[in-house]
């Protein structure tokens, strides 16, 4: 299915959580030497928050508006707003980085960044928004869960995946599965980070279960909600990252997060997040 735009939702709270945990993984992951950032559903790269799509549903003012002039942010989220501010440096909130604008910024100029996108009109504004990047970044018109069979494992034999279909499909909670295992059997060692949403179907708990059981060495699974579930069993309430094979510092540092980051973005009684660790058998939430 190619009718998600993910503009619509450009720097909502799933945003939030998912590139701030993007940063703190690729932070930690340039502290030990090279490495590559894999990206099987890149977007459009970057958004306009005052134009175009993002307009019509405004979700960045739930998001990473509550957040921009806040002055006593935790560092992991003032760290992710530097990426934010980078890109709105007159100090105005007129732009939103995607992922791998985000893994740009962050990561060292040799490191290489490989991206998929699918969607036609997303993939000409990704690929016009890396056109200087050079041999850095290397963008590819392709089903990311079938393109990332050919570069894993990586030549730096490290590297953070970023998995975030947009779900529109079913089809995708199965499919982020069976790419984890095809992807573990090319390079056990790698991080992955999946991104879900949290929705009232029983998919989302059928794919964390399923992930759950991966031969991985440890697993970090986090969530938020920021409201309560609708009544009429529609909308988004939350999201989650599951990340296989976590930097050893990403629990203690979304522990000291997470409680700060559900009151700024709650929307009424219902917020509240979890966090779980699992590693050599022993699970820890």
């Amino acid at each position: 299915m190619l009718s998600y735009r993910h503009a619509f939702h450009a720097g909502n709270h799933a945003d939030v959580l998912k590139h701030l945990v993007e940063v703190q993984i690729l932070d930690y992951l340039g502290q030990k030497g090279a490495f590559w950032y894999i990206d099987t559903h890149a977007g459009a790269g970057a958004y306009s928050l005052t134009e175009g799509y993002a307009t019509k549903t405004a979700e960045y003012v739930d998001g990473v508006a509550r957040l921009w002039q806040r002055e006593d942010a935790p560092a992991a989220v003032q760290r992710y707003l530097e990426v934010v501010r980078g890109m709105n440096q007159d100090g105005e909130l007129r732009h939103y980085p995607g992922s791998p604008w985000f893994a740009a910024e962050v990561m060292a100029g040799s490191d290489k960044l490989r991206l998929f996108e699918l969607h036609p009109s997303d993939f000409d504004l990704l690929s016009h928004c890396f056109a200087d990047a050079g041999r850095r970044v290397k963008v590819e018109k392709a089903n990311g869960f079938e393109g990332i069979k050919s570069i894993l494992p990586p030549p730096p034999r490290r590297a953070l995946t970023l998995i975030d279909p947009p779900y529109e499909d079913k089809g995708d909670y199965q499919h982020v599965v069976r790419a984890m295992k095809e992807a573990l059997k090319r390079f056990a060692t790698g991080c992955y980070a999946i991104w879900y949403p949290l929705l009232q179907r029983k998919d989302v708990g059928d794919m964390l279960r399923e992930l759950k059981k991966l031969p991985c060495h440890s697993w970090l699974d986090v969530s938020l909600n920021v409201r309560k579930p609708s009544q009429d069993g529609f909308g988004m309430h939350g999201s989650g990252m599951f990340v296989v094979n976590p930097p050893w510092t990403l629990k203690a540092e979304l522990e000291t997060v997470l409680p700060w980051l559900k009151d700024a973005l709650a929307v009424d009684d219902g917020a509240g997040y979890n966090l779980a660790f699992h590693e050599n058998g022993h699970q820890k939430q």
